[in-house]
């Protein structure tokens, strides 16, 4: 499934708002600064594959024969590497969005509450994915309903 239909389909409206963090500011702060450097990185990459993207388009348009494939399974190649790298790009794109959406949590002090349980994530989940919506319990089950 791919990001954002991922997304769409674990989304989750809860009935109740959340229940406040029970992480200390210090913690907040530790987690904050993980999340803005990740974000950090994942701009200058999504920056990196657009521009390198824009240029073998820009190359194309400008009719620069130097760099066109002469043989077709080279153009075969070049789209899929083009596709390749605009699907790492919407990807990145949705991974900063769960960032972004993490961060206001952090600001809300909602941050490592399970959207759909609202049990805490354990800090542990946090370290390794600090940008988590859901508690590897309902995780696990959500991947084992999916797989029926």
């Amino acid at each position: 499934m791919g990001g954002a239909a991922r997304a769409a389909h674990e989304r989750v409206a809860p009935a109740e708002p959340l229940p406040r963090t029970s992480l200390s500011d210090a913690e907040l702060e530790y987690f904050r600064s993980l999340l803005v450097a990740k974000r950090q990185e994942l701009i200058g990459a999504v920056s990196n594959m657009e521009n390198e993207a824009l240029r073998k388009t820009r190359t194309d348009a400008a009719g620069d024969l130097s760099m066109m494939p002469i043989h077709m399974a080279d153009i075969g190649t070049d789209n899929y590497e083009q596709e390749f790298t605009l699907g790492l790009i919407a990807n990145e794109r949705e991974m900063l969005k769960e960032i972004d959406e993490a961060l206001d949590r952090i600001a809300a002090r909602t941050f490592g509450i399970c959207l759909a349980t609202h049990k805490p994530i354990t800090k542990a989940r946090l370290k390794v994915k600090p940008w988590a919506r859901y508690c590897l319990e309902y995780k696990k089950s959500q991947e084992q309903n999916h797989r029926r």
